[in-house]
């Protein structure tokens, strides 16, 4: 059963839902009714709830908003019990009213974003969406305004796995109150400045460890035949099987994209004289790291602030921060 703060406004405006619903099967044939209903039920509803409680005079515009919406995400099968990306029901139903007060001034603007992001979130691998979504619960008191909304969100997908985001996100952390962009970062207390400038010079600010990256595609990886990686200002450029990919990773997660043939032969593979491996035993400067991979057949690749480590005997490639 639907509340009846939801109930109430579907029977007052009866009429005009039916006639939303009728255009919209016309315009998305493949549209499941029951789905819809679904997603009514378990999503749409609590959003509704906590609009009514927070501002119930802006009840009605945000249903029928959120139904308008709901229409077309159903219809494309964005949303609802066979969703392509069930995280976007989760968002609906969890995160969104948790800014019910921005939902009742700005509607479509809130679930627009919010489900851009899920949709994003959902689609790319290694991110951690879930994360995202607690994180952005708990810094929804702190957020006062659409911009600020957009803001906190992209920080907290770059810190969710979405590598490729972190210049947009430090920027993006630069419009936000100092207090609002700490908290987005965990860091209450510190000063903005000081800790937006060691995530400016160092991506891997916070992992020292490094990450690894890539398996075997019959296994449900990445790389077809073990990688081989050359280096870039972005990233690395990495060719397996005949295919070329651009690996864009940090401290909070790594992010394939496509890549040309012709990128990986403009790519570099020169190393800095503070990097040399003897054997299977790497120096980074001062450091000594003994690798458990044969020796003979490593291959090093190094941009500004990252190195990675391939071999012939497997479809990983291990990245380490240079400082």
């Amino acid at each position: 059963m639907i509340s009846p703060a939801f109930a109430s406004i579907l029977a007052s405006g009866r009429a005009q839902f039916n006639a939303r619903a009728l255009e919209a099967r016309r315009r998305f044939p493949a549209l499941d009714m029951a789905a819809f209903g679904a997603f009514l039920h378990d999503s749409v509803d609590p959003l509704v709830v906590a609009v009514a409680a927070a501002a119930p005079e802006r009840v009605g515009s945000v249903t029928l908003a959120a139904y308008d919406m709901a229409l077309e995400l159903v219809g494309h099968g964005s949303a609802g019990p066979a969703a392509k990306n069930p995280f976007l029901n989760t968002v609906w139903r969890e995160l969104a009213p948790q800014f019910s007060g921005l939902l009742a001034t700005a509607p479509v603007d809130v679930l627009g974003m919010l489900s851009n992001a899920a949709i994003h979130l959902g689609a790319v691998a290694g991110a951690r969406p879930a994360q995202w979504q607690r994180e952005l619960a708990a810094l929804a008191a702190q957020i006062a305004t659409l911009g600020q909304l957009r803001a906190v969100g992209q920080v907290l997908a770059w810190r969710a796995g979405v590598a490729h985001f972190r210049e947009g996100a430090l920027a993006a952390a630069d419009t936000l109150p100092p207090a609002l962009a700490l908290a987005a970062f965990g860091e209450p207390g510190a000063q903005w400045p000081q800790v937006h400038a060691q995530l400016l010079a160092n991506p891997w600010r916070g992992n020292a460890e490094g990450r690894e990256f890539g398996a075997f595609s019959g296994l449900g990886g990445d790389f077809g035949t073990p990688p081989q990686v050359r280096a870039s200002a972005d990233g690395f450029v990495v060719r397996s099987a005949e295919r070329h990919y651009l690996l864009v990773a940090d401290a909070y997660g790594a992010v394939l994209h496509g890549a040309t043939a012709q990128e990986f032969a403009q790519a570099y593979t020169e190393l800095p004289s503070s990097v040399r491996l003897d054997g299977a035993t790497l120096h980074i400067g001062a450091r000594r790291i003994e690798l458990d991979l044969p020796a003979g057949d490593i291959a090093l690749a190094v941009n500004a602030h990252t190195l990675a480590i391939t071999s012939p005997y497997t479809h990983a490639i291990r990245l380490l921060p240079l400082a």
